[in-house]
């Protein structure tokens, strides 16, 4: 005997809009949009009955419309200023795990995110992003050397977070490590282990990586007996590993310890000594500064300053929501910590 498979049941109709499935779950158009968006004020039986019905029904809340009605896009941008490193990349290590903590912050309260790499050619470029229209708040990586533009716009544009370092009259909000303390305890553990003749390099045009000298200068402070050569070390990758060859060729013997302004360049200062036969730590310690996961994987593993970068992405996050919702964000300054290991 042949069976005969049963006929599909008929396609239930679909509903068009929230008044419809309103109508259908017997409550209002209200509760409904609220269902949808999974607000905790909707009963939970009532939510789960009307995501029920929707699903059933071929339903899906219209994201334009919503937007429209609330006059929100539901996107934060996540811009990277490359004033004085013009040739760096977003994928530099630290750009991208800042960034991944970000993304994983945002992607998780439900926004979008829009990735701007800007190079900037007037001082009107964050007005253009800001006044775009599409989007509820903006998060910049790095002052560079834009500090007076990001100011100006920061004055008129409040819901505005930058990671960087705090200065005293500054308008913009910035979450960011204490980087002058930590310039200071990266040039002190060298000077615990006794090294007297440093070097710092780095490329000091933004004030993060000024501050870190300035922590380096305090540390040195009255000490007759330490020396400390300054070497502009860019942080672009296509960039540092011929400067931070030849700044090391120059100094030759004259140093027995280097604070980094970065892990980068850090790393590149660990090959360029292996390269030339020197031991680290006992002709030239070397500490960096951002502990990024790649501070492990180094021959000597890297000394370096950390800075909680999962804490403050979380904390921009936060001042940004604050300040979307028109409330104003204090800065937030994260306490370095100096990391112990064998290159210092």
């Amino acid at each position: 005997m042949t069976e005969i498979p049963a006929a599909d049941a008929p396609p239930r109709p679909r509903i068009r809009n929230i008044t419809e499935l309103a109508r259908l779950a017997g409550v209002s158009p209200g509760t409904v949009s609220r269902a949808l968006a999974g607000k905790a004020l909707v009963n939970p039986v009532t939510r789960d009955r009307i995501q029920t019905l929707a699903r059933d029904h071929g339903f899906h809340l219209n994201q334009m419309a919503s937007r429209l009605r609330t006059q929100r896009s539901g996107v934060i941008g996540i811009v990277f200023p490359l004033g004085h490193e013009s040739r760096q990349h977003i994928s530099d290590p630290f750009f991208m795990t800042l960034f991944g903590y970000l993304a994983d912050e945002l992607t998780e309260s439900g926004h979008d995110i829009m990735l701007s790499r800007v190079i900037p050619g007037d001082a009107q470029w964050l007005d253009r992003i800001v006044d775009s229209g599409m989007l509820d708040g903006a998060l910049v990586i790095g002052q560079s050397d834009q500090s007076a533009v990001i100011d100006a716009v920061a004055a008129r544009y409040l819901p505005l977070v930058v990671w960087g370092s705090h200065r005293p009259g500054q308008i913009h909000c910035t979450v960011g490590v204490d980087n002058r303390l930590g310039g200071r305890l990266a040039a002190e553990r060298l000077l615990a282990i006794g090294k007297t003749r440093l070097a710092f390099l780095g490329e000091t045009r933004g004030p993060e990586i000024a501050d870190r000298l300035s922590g380096v200068r305090d540390a040195i402070h009255g000490r007759a007996n330490v020396t400390l050569a300054v070497m502009p070390t860019p942080l672009s990758s296509e960039a540092v590993a011929e400067q931070v060859a030849a700044q090391v060729a120059e100094l030759g013997d004259a140093i027995d310890g280097i604070v980094a302004a970065s892990d980068v360049i850090a790393m590149m200062v660990l090959r360029v000594l292996h390269e030339r036969g020197m031991r680290v730590p006992d002709q030239i310690a070397v500490v960096g500064f951002d502990d990024l996961p790649l501070a492990t994987r180094t021959v000597p593993q890297l000394t370096t300053v950390r800075q909680d970068i999962a804490s403050g992405a979380k904390a921009m996050v936060t001042a940004l929501m604050q300040r979307i919702a028109g409330h104003p964000a204090p800065a937030t300054i994260l306490q370095p910590e100096l990391v112990i290991r064998e290159s210092a």
